[in-house]
């Protein structure tokens, strides 16, 4: 659990309140919000803060602007995204420091909402510059911190800013992601099994490393699968493949067997001509993957053996798609695996599904709803089910 300041143990009546958001969302071609899940995630702690009279002040980044305005990237269209969600107008600085930011901010009223101007158009803000700091933490009287996503990042607008401004809290959304990852980690409802996927395995060795002292079965799909089962002996045709890697995970497959978790691999897989346009498809055993093919999902047996790994768990962490979900053709796999999560859910097991690529194949399955917790946060996520201490977080003021 969370020991830092909440949302809820904040005098905010009355008060500015400068609030970490994650509002980093894609734009279409016509500069509109492509998808507002993230602007969603924050809505209960702006909407409480409004309830409660505070002068709210978000502030977020947007993309990667490497310390210039880029009009592509300002945050003017997430402020008309947020008053459709808020029913209510909300102010918008055309910069996050200086008189624009400073002029938004004190002719605020009780329960009024503005939005700054992306952060990352200032150099200083990546760089945790004391002195930009010092200018955003002046806009605040209180400081939230709902940004999780941004959460192992120690920038001005994570850390920063606390070094300035006497209470510093968590919202709730930040909450959520550490008491679900935390539960995840520290208190487990048995059997615990992990799932692994995506393409990066040197991404996710840290974390499975971490993560193998705590579960009692371990999956591995997507393309991390073919450094695996190459660590194992096996040829892998033209399927993704991090060489460097092959020791690391034959210690990795020795080490589970030491401590006696199951580490499940594919024992057969989806082949097609090419990984990153849609081809025709044969599902071949692990063993005879043929030579000028890639892998792109685990095949039909791995996805029944997988479902029968899942069944009666009590846990279930997953981090990384079974293949390449994108591609229609490619993405059975990954659904079969996030339906399996719905029925495990629904009996009462405790599903966490971390990182990006995960959320995006749950959301494509139409099924975000109907597990325990999507995290919000790629990075961070990864970053605390590695055992590290996240910066954003560490710098909350402690409870006690």
């Amino acid at each position: 659990m969370l020991k830092k300041l909440s949302v809820r143990d904040l005098p905010v009546a009355g008060k500015r309140v400068l609030t970490r958001v994650d509002f980093n969302v894609p734009l279409d071609k016509e500069g509109k919000v492509a998808d507002a899940t993230r602007i969603e995630a924050s809505l209960p702690t702006i909407r409480y803060m409004i309830e409660k009279g505070a002068r709210v002040i978000l502030m977020s980044h947007l993309g990667r602007p490497k310390g210039k305005r880029v009009e592509g990237m300002s945050l003017r269209p997430v402020a008309e995204k947020l008053k459709m969600f808020l029913r209510k107008d909300v102010a918008f600085a055309e910069d996050c420091i200086g008189e624009p930011a400073r002029r938004v901010a004190l002719a605020l009223k009780d329960g009024d909402v503005a939005l700054l101007e992306n952060l990352r158009f200032h150099p200083q803000e990546e760089a945790n510059d004391s002195e930009f700091s010092r200018q955003l933490a002046s806009l605040g009287e209180l400081y939230v911190n709902d940004a999780f996503g941004s959460a192992h990042r120690a920038h001005a607008s994570t850390v920063g800013v606390t070094e300035h401004l006497a209470l510093s809290a968590a919202g709730f959304l930040m909450q959520k992601e550490v008491d679900y990852l935390g539960r995840v980690l520290h208190e487990p409802k048995r059997p615990f099994v992990a799932i692994f996927g995506g393409a990066k395995v040197s991404d996710k060795l840290p974390v499975l490393r971490n993560i193998m002292q705590r579960v009692d079965k371990i999956l591995v799909g997507g393309g991390m699968m073919f450094t695996f089962l190459a660590a194992r002996g096996l040829k892998v045709g033209n399927s993704i493949l991090e060489a460097e890697s092959i020791p690391l995970a034959r210690e990795i497959i020795e080490e589970a067997a030491g401590k006696g978790v199951l580490l499940l691999l594919p024992v057969d897989c989806v082949v097609s001509a090419s990984a990153s346009e849609p081809g025709q498809t044969a599902s071949v055993p692990v063993e005879a993957i043929p030579d000028g093919v890639a892998g792109v999902d685990i095949g039909p047996r791995t996805v029944a053996l997988f479902k029968e790994a899942l069944s009666g768990a009590g846990t279930i962490l997953w981090n990384g798609p079974m293949g390449v979900f994108e591609i229609a053709t490619y993405a059975a796999g990954t659904l079969e695996i996030a339906r399996a999560l719905a029925e495990a859910t629904a009996q009462g097991a405790v599903t966490v599904v971390g990182g990006g690529d995960s959320a995006a194949a749950i959301a494509k399955a139409g099924l975000e709803h109907a597990v325990s917790h999507v995290s919000t946060g790629g990075g961070a996520s990864l970053e605390f089910l590695e055992g590290l201490e996240l910066p954003g977080v560490a710098a909350l003021t402690d409870k006690s």
